[in-house]
């Protein structure tokens, strides 16, 4: 790309740039030093087999190679830290609900417990993955494709605990805020979700992650789970439930995390105004097996891969091996839960030695399909354009 004094600026420097300091939200707000290159593979403890986006606060990302199963395993599910992780007791966590409510309820994790159990199966992806993808770049943690994963969360019906509460009439927003710090000039990392959101039967607080207690890095003792929308709404270290009569009016819900309302040519600014909250995810797909750059012999080659579409559900995946010539279609998994991806496979039987393109495209219930160019927005968020691997072919 260009400067406007006409000098050169290429991916790599920005890249370079970028990688020394961390995004608040992906936007401008840069605050030194949460990644350098000298700390860019020291492992987290826990955690040791996934990329280190950021070394404080933690962003850790999955390999694509790790993505093998319908439910992706703790150790293994991606990291999104804000602000300092803090360290929490189960024994003295309290949950404050208050603000537009006839009743502000103070909670022990025992006091949730006692209240009926959901479940929900949920597909939760960072809105910036893919975002080193964009050109021109857009400044933030580099998330290539693996900022996302899968799991079981349970715990209490946010909608048992507000009405218990009892929301007065002028309660229109509720706005989550975890036991996590801000960092010197830092803003409070907050978020908030209509009232009808939150009322929705499937919006848990949730103190277990795939049948054990909610792991540090996950938000333990208790999160917010917000099925279908994109990961930062699932707030973690959960400590205030506050109703509001109008949206919070906290950096990360007035200023980060939204999206413009209309194309934008790349690189363009766009103006607050014709900028919205970012809800739900969008149709995306992405090849697990085979590895980009991989080498095989010719003949049968396996393409596996999972594909996902916020609150909309995978309705086909379609495969491509002749640079999208032409799709055949993939066969899709047993696997589906209302707000879970979906795992596909392909048989690619290659006919000849060579160098091939293997692509993915998914569709959802609505017939969105993912598209061959990005909507570029100057966050990088919502990344979903066809997925692409490129394969060697040699002889038998």
């Amino acid at each position: 790309m260009k400067q406007r004094n006409g000098s050169s600026v290429t991916r790599r420097k920005f890249l370079k740039t970028a990688g020394r300091v961390g995004a608040v939200a992906g936007l401008g707000h840069l605050i030194p030093g949460s990644l350098t290159s000298a700390f860019a593979q020291t492992p987290i403890p826990g955690k040791e087999k996934l990329l280190v986006r950021s070394v404080r606060p933690e962003d850790l990302e999955t390999p694509v190679g790790l993505f093998n199963s319908f439910i992706t395993p703790k150790d293994l599910f991606y990291v999104r830290t804000h602000l300092y992780v803090p360290r929490l007791e189960a024994s003295t966590f309290k949950l404050q609900v208050e603000g537009e409510v006839e009743r502000p309820l103070t909670l022990s994790l025992d006091d949730l417990k006692k209240l009926p159990r959901g479940s929900v199966t949920v597909t939760l992806e960072c809105a910036g993955n893919g975002r080193a993808f964009f050109d021109p770049p857009v400044a933030g943690i580099q998330w290539e494709k693996g900022a996302v994963g899968t799991a079981r969360f349970t715990g209490a019906r946010l909608a048992d605990v507000l009405k218990q509460a009892g929301i007065k009439a002028s309660g229109r927003y509720v706005a989550f805020n975890g036991g996590d710090k801000p960092i010197g000039k830092m803003p409070d990392f907050v978020r908030n979700v209509p009232f009808e959101k939150a009322m929705h039967t499937d919006t848990i607080l949730a103190y277990e992650m795939n049948g054990e207690p909610l792991p540090v890095f996950h938000g333990f003792p208790l999160r917010v789970i917000v099925p279908g929308w994109e990961g930062a709404y699932s707030v973690k270290w959960l400590q205030q439930i506050q109703v509001i009569p109008a949206e919070h009016d906290n950096f990360f819900v007035k200023t980060a995390y939204r999206y413009p309302t209309k194309r934008v040519a790349p690189g363009a600014a766009v103006d607050a105004k014709d900028m919205a909250p970012l809800t739900g995810l969008v149709v995306k797909s992405m090849i697990t097996s085979p590895l980009d750059r991989a080498t095989f012999k010719v003949g049968g080659i396996p393409v596996t891969g999972f594909a996902w579409a916020g609150e909309r559900n995978v309705t086909r995946v379609d495969i491509s091996t002749d640079n999208g010539a032409s799709w055949a279609q993939a066969e899709l998994g047993r696997d589906r839960e209302r707000y879970s991806w979906r795992q596909f496979k392909f048989e690619f039987k290659a006919p000849a030695v060579g160098f091939y393109s293997i692509m993915a495209r998914a569709t959802d219930d609505q017939g969105n399909v993912q598209p061959i160019e990005p909507q570029w927005n100057p966050s990088g968020y919502l990344w979903n354009v066809i997925d692409r691997v490129r394969i060697n072919v040699e002889a038998a």
